[in-house]
């Protein structure tokens, strides 16, 4: 095992990059130069120590690995403790993968302020990143908070002309949430005399108090995923932030929630999550069903993708709720996989935004014949987006489903009417914009993909099809932790005052 702090070096190596772009001086067009590379540098850099990460990582421990613990606030009892279990530590690699990728695709999209805007992103990767690392709840929550804050800013200075609206909705629905989150710590702070997690998790709660922290947490978390009908803030903030933005905001910051609720509401309450999980799996239903109908009537190709990344996240926690072996393990890579394949579809649309300056669906069409390499690139997306076999959205779509219809047969069914919704607005939104006639005039000298942008899409399309074709090196990362949370999980129950009741009787 490494011995070095991988870690907070993880956290501190984009605000190294963010410092150091901060004090660039000079001429505008040099300063923005050498932002671009500095920014593109860091993140690679950050990029292969999360790969230092994942190859010392120990598959078959299904515990906390790499923990950074010291003392913080006086004589409190809140740590900087940091560490990743097998739940974790692909988030922390989506992350780290993500983000160059985000900083290729700005890099001629973004003209205005590029040194804050590098600066900006630097600084919400760091964040991102603490989210997933953290082991204290004040440290997550403090991670998790300031998360919001450069999504915030690059929305409302770099965003589209409804940018202020969007991010004032964002902010304003997102902090409601986390305050009640907010309460909710403090409240098992006062309840159990400490926020370390790795505690928390082996601590029994009243289950009396358990019903209304998990409710605390539920109304973060929700907000996040984002459920219905809380959701409305998403497709706002998607249409008028810039591409990269849209990337981050569908592939890491939406994880955000559903992480939260595996990490914390489902091992820490797991008297309430039984008696909430009809809850979770009406509103998921509902998600699936009614956010894939609004986006079969979407004009506007980022909407429309941004209510099929809502229906997609109704998969996600249907499968994580249904607290089955299959149905967590394909929550966890339905997760990867539709950071990947969402946070591509926004980059696909960014493409011919470039382009165009347009996202209307009737303004394209018949792109196949000016743009095939864009063509092939747009169908492996959308094919991994409808569950197409031999694509990573495939393996976590059918094992959700499996772990639902162990549990609910109702739930499972229903849920499946979201695939054939989604093949319907997916498709239709593929024909629309590639094939056809080639009939509007300033489109016949539209160009293909550049050299810069083929290598956007090409390590996105790899891992895609990797996950799809041989998805167990990912199975292989959490499912000890997997094992490990569902054990833990049926001995609460099975050891609570109403189990024991019911088994006497």
């Amino acid at each position: 095992m490494v011995v070095w702090p991988l870690l907070s070096t993880l956290i501190v190596l984009p605000l190294i990059g963010a410092a150091a772009i901060f004090v660039l001086h000079g001429e505008e067009a040099a300063v923005a130069k050498s932002a671009r590379y500095a920014a593109l540098w860091t993140t690679l850099i950050t990029f292969a120590v999360s790969l230092l990460l994942w190859i010392n990582f120990n598959p078959q421990n299904p515990g906390f690995q790499f923990v950074e613990n010291h003392p913080w606030i006086g004589e409190t009892n809140f740590t900087y403790h940091l560490g990743v279990d097998g739940i974790s530590m692909l988030f922390v690699l989506l992350t780290t993968f993500l983000t160059p990728i985000c900083i290729l695709a700005s890099w001629e999209s973004i003209q205005s302020r590029v040194k804050e805007y590098m600066i900006t992103f630097l600084v919400m990767e760091s964040t991102m990143i603490g989210v997933f690392c953290s082991l204290d709840l004040l440290l997550f929550y403090l991670f998790f908070e300031a998360g919001l804050i450069p999504m915030f800013v690059i929305i409302g200075v770099w965003g589209g002309p409804r940018r202020i609206y969007a991010t004032f909705k964002f902010f304003l629905y997102t902090l409601l949430g986390s305050v009640l989150m907010l309460l909710g710590i403090l409240a098992l702070y006062f309840a159990t005399g400490t926020t370390d997690i790795a505690v928390l998790l082996h601590t029994h709660i009243n289950p009396a108090l358990q019903t209304w922290l998990w409710l605390a947490f539920f109304a973060s978390f929700a907000v996040k995923v984002p459920m219905w009908p809380v959701h409305t803030w998403l497709p706002d903030a998607h249409v008028e932030a810039p591409t990269a933005g849209s990337v981050i905001l569908a592939g890491i910051l939406l994880k955000f929630g559903a992480y939260g609720f595996l990490r914390f509401s489902i091992p820490m309450f797991p008297n309430a999550t039984a008696t909430f999980t009809p809850l979770i799996f009406t509103l998921s239903v509902i998600a699936i069903i009614y956010t894939s109908l609004v986006a079969l009537m979407q004009e506007d190709m980022k909407k429309l993708i941004a209510y099929s990344s809502v229906a997609h996240m109704g998969f996600i926690t249907i499968g994580l709720f249904t607290l089955t072996l299959q149905g967590i393990d394909g929550g966890l890579l339905q997760m990867i996989s539709h950071g990947i394949v969402s946070g591509a579809l926004f980059l696909c649309v960014g493409v011919v935004y470039d382009r165009m300056h347009s996202r209307e669906i009737a303004r394209y069409g018949g792109l196949v014949h000016r743009m095939p390499k864009y063509a092939f690139v747009f169908m492996v997306f959308t094919f991994a987006t409808i569950g197409l076999p031999a694509t990573s959205g495939f393996v976590g779509e059918f094992l959700t489903l499996v772990g639902a219809f162990q549990v609910n047969t109702l739930v499972a069914t229903l849920a499946t009417t979201g695939i054939i919704l989604g093949a319907a607005y997916s498709l239709w939104l593929y024909r629309r914009v590639i094939f056809g006639a080639l009939t509007k005039a300033d489109l016949m000298n539209i160009l293909d993909l550049s050299p810069r942008e083929v290598a956007i899409f090409a390590p996105l399309v790899v891992v895609t099809l990797w996950i799809g074709i041989d998805p167990q090196p990912f199975f292989n990362v959490f499912h000890a932790s997997v094992m490990q949370l569902i054990h833990q999980h049926q001995l609460a129950l099975a050891s609570s005052p109403r189990s024991i009741m019911l088994a006497a009787k």
